[in-house]
C-alpha cells in the first residue's frame, strides 16, 4: 500500500506542457515601447518644414543644408538641444537662432554680417561693415558687394578697421552702397582718387561723380541714363551734376 501510494504521488499531472504566458507577455511589450519610441524619435519629430528668415547671402536650400546635414540633425529634439545657443561660424552670417516651431518644423532665422564692400588683399577678399572693420575673409566673391578701389592702406586685421586715413570714407562707402541698393542699381566697382572722389563703374561704363555733394541726386540720374547706354563704354561726367545745372556729359 505504502509502495503503491509513493508511486501515485510520483506520476505526471495531467494537462500537458504549459505555455510561458509571462516572459512571451513581456516581449510583447518591449517590441512596443521600442515600436512606441521609432514613431516618436523618428517619424513624429523628422524635420518636414523649414522656413528661413534674413538670409540674402544662401538661397533658403544652401543655408538649411548647412543646418540640417545628418541623420541626428533632421530630428527636432536633437536640433532643439544641440543650437540652443544658436550657429555661429558661417561665413557672413552673425548668427542663426534655430527654433523649433512644431514637431516636423523648424524656424532659422539669421542675422547677417553687415558688409560695405571688400578689397582684395593677399589672394582674398577681404569684407568689411560700415565702420571700415574686417568682419569676413573669403575666396570667394560674393554677389551684390562692390569691390572698393583706392583706398591706401599696409596691412588687414580680422575684426580690425582698415587703418586708412580718413575713416569718414566708409560712411561715404556705406552711403553709396545703400543709395545703389535703394534704386536697384548694382555697381561692379567703387573707386576712390587721392582726394576721395568717387568712381562707379557699371560694366563698361565709368561713372565719375565726383565729391560726396549730390550723391543722392547723381545715383537716381543714373537710373535713367545707365539702361540708354546698354553694351556701351565710356566716361559720364557727372561731378558737376547740381539739381539746378543738370550738368552731365
Amino acid at each position: 500500500m505504502a509502495a503503491a501510494a509513493r508511486k501515485k504521488k510520483r506520476a505526471p499531472r495531467a494537462g500537458g506542457i504549459r505555455f510561458p504566458f509571462k516572459p512571451f507577455l513581456a516581449m510583447l511589450l518591449v517590441i512596443a515601447a521600442i515600436a512606441f519610441a521609432y514613431w516618436f524619435v523618428v517619424v513624429r519629430h523628422t524635420v518636414k518644414t523649414v522656413r528661413v528668415d534674413g538670409c540674402t547671402r544662401y538661397t533658403d536650400e544652401e543655408l538649411s543644408g548647412m543646418v540640417i546635414n545628418g541623420f541626428l540633425s533632421r530630428n527636432t529634439l536633437y536640433l532643439r538641444h544641440k543650437y540652443k545657443n544658436g550657429i555661429t561660424g558661417i561665413p557672413f552670417i552673425e548668427k542663426i537662432d534655430v527654433r523649433v516651431t512644431g514637431d516636423d518644423a523648424v524656424w532659422l532665422i539669421v542675422y547677417e554680417k553687415s558688409t560695405a564692400g571688400f578689397i582684395e588683399y593677399l589672394g582674398q577678399y577681404m569684407y568689411f561693415d560700415r565702420e571700415g572693420i574686417v568682419v569676413e575673409a573669403s575666396k570667394e566673391r560674393a554677389q551684390g558687394v562692390p569691390q572698393v578701389l583706392g583706398l591706401d592702406f599696409e596691412y588687414v586685421v580680422m575684426n580690425e578697421p582698415l587703418p586708412v586715413g580718413d575713416e569718414s570714407v566708409f560712411r561715404l562707402i556705406l552711403n553709396i552702397t545703400q543709395l545703389l541698393e535703394k534704386y536697384g542699381l548694382q555697381a561692379d566697382r567703387i573707386f576712390f582718387d587721392a582726394s576721395y572722389r568717387v568712381y562707379l563703374y557699371f560694366d563698361g561704363v565709368e561713372a565719375e561723380l565726383g565729391d560726396s555733394s549730390y550723391i543722392d541726386e547723381k545715383l537716381e540720374q543714373l537710373v535713367h541714363i545707365l539702361p540708354s547706354l546698354d553694351n556701351k563704354r565710356g566716361i559720364l561726367r557727372m561731378k558737376d551734376y547740381t539739381p539746378v545745372t543738370k550738368n552731365i556729359t
